[in-house]
């Protein structure tokens, strides 16, 4: 019989090797919705020449680095976003997998961190946030909120609307003071979804981290790159998705620690 770490290291193995081939399918889509292309059915193309990328060379992660990262038709270089995005899923699930076990929590978190890595990618590439990642992650944040040991059905509700509206306050104000768009619509749609999976006590600390984290990063960005300067650019998707996954491994802690704090000025 199995000893229960035995046990354990088989699952981990198992989910790890899960969340690769699930960081696959999440790089299919981060491909193909920004160019409105079905992401459910179809075979992959190499980007370069367009060749039908046969099976054997389309296995997560290996069949990359037995190809040097690289189209065996063409050998035109191959992102490595690809693994990235594999490794990065791998690694999350295995975490969640660690941190809580074979429960609902641990598919609500990691469904919730592969809406918010599409979401990253895709904005930092393109600029936007697909609407096909929003309005469905606004009913599944709902939806698993009743099964979600951690966020009630209503504090998900109040967290949608929360989010979604504080946002699109501040887009308002920013575009009051700054004459032109502040905040694009797929910010304000992300934000909402943060809120219908994390609750409405977690906007706080993700609208303060989104913000602390995107100015470091625009500061960043406009000291060492011209095409930064050039555009004033900066994705704000990915630091409110930055910002919602400390909200979720630390926010009780964040709150408690504030809360405490103010306490003990009293």
């Amino acid at each position: 019989m199995d000893s229960p770490m035995q046990t354990e290291l088989i699952l981990s193995i198992y989910v790890f090797l899960f969340g690769i081939f699930f960081g696959s399918f999440l790089n299919v889509i981060i491909y193909r919705l920004p160019r409105n292309e079905n992401f459910v059915v179809g075979r992959s193309r190499c980007p370069g020449c367009g060749q039908r990328i046969a099976w054997y060379d389309n296995v997560p992660l290996i069949s990359y680095i037995i190809l040097g990262g690289r189209c065996r038709k063409c050998k035109v270089a191959i992102s490595w976003r690809y693994p990235a995005v594999e490794l990065i899923t791998a690694g999350f699930f295995l975490l969640a997998f660690k941190m809580y076990g074979l429960s609902a929590y641990t598919g609500v978190v990691s469904l919730f961190f592969a809406l918010l890595l599409v979401a990253t990618v895709i904005d930092f590439q393109h600029f936007i946030i697909p609407d096909k990642i929003t309005y469905p992650g606004m009913l599944i944040g709902l939806a698993l909120s009743f099964v979600n040991p951690e966020l009630s059905p209503l504090d998900s509700l109040i967290g949608l609307l929360a989010g979604g509206l504080s946002l699109y306050l501040l887009a308002l104000v920013g575009d009051f003071l700054f004459k032109k768009e502040s905040l694009g619509g797929g910010d304000i749609k992300l934000a909402a979804m943060l809120g219908a999976f994390l609750g409405w006590r977690a906007i706080i600390i993700i609208f303060f981290g989104a913000a602390v984290l995107g100015l470091i990063y625009a500061i960043i960005q406009l000291a060492v790159s011209q095409k930064a300067r050039e555009t004033r650019m900066i994705p704000f998707g990915p630091f409110l998705s930055m910002a919602a996954l400390i909200a979720l491994f630390f926010g009780d802690a964040i709150i408690n620690f504030y809360l405490h704090e103010i306490l003990m000025l009293q």
